[in-house]
């Protein structure tokens, strides 16, 4: 398997092209590691096997699973039901039932859509802090 500039990940079978699957960069560790950290009073941790997960206030809104991989981020219950109807879109394994979507290489969301949605999953899950922690973390 190579990835090439392009965000391009091959798989060679035999010498014949068996799968290519073009990756947004968003779905790569350091843009998503750097998208995550440009939003407000986030932090920034490894666990799970090296995931990169987000968060506010203590709490996950979002995490990208491997290099490059699958975003996993909390929605609102309506795009929940919207979106896990689409390809490359489904239910985040151990998260799905606080409302968690896992969003593949193979979705037909754009680079803009997915960091949009990550972006909502932070106001979300701010949304859900005690008042007094968001007015610590400047998030009123």
């Amino acid at each position: 398997m190579n990835a090439d500039p392009g965000h391009r990940i091959s798989v060679l079978v035999s010498g014949l092209l068996a799968l290519s699957i073009t990756f947004h960069p968003i779905l790569q560790r350091a843009a998503f590691e750097t998208f995550i950290l440009s939003l407000p009073s986030t932090t920034l941790v490894r666990q799970w096997g090296n995931a990169s997960v987000g968060k506010v206030g203590g709490k996950i809104f979002a995490l990208l699973n491997s290099e490059p991989g699958t975003v996993s981020l909390k929605v609102s219950d309506m795009a929940y039901e919207l979106l896990t109807e689409l390809e490359g879109i489904r239910p985040a394994p151990y998260l799905a039932r606080a409302g968690w979507v896992a969003i593949d290489a193979n979705s037909p969301l754009s680079e803009d859509e997915i960091k949009a949605y990550i972006t909502e999953a932070h106001r979300l899950v701010a949304l859900r802090l005690t008042r007094k922690l968001r007015a610590e973390l400047g998030l009123g």
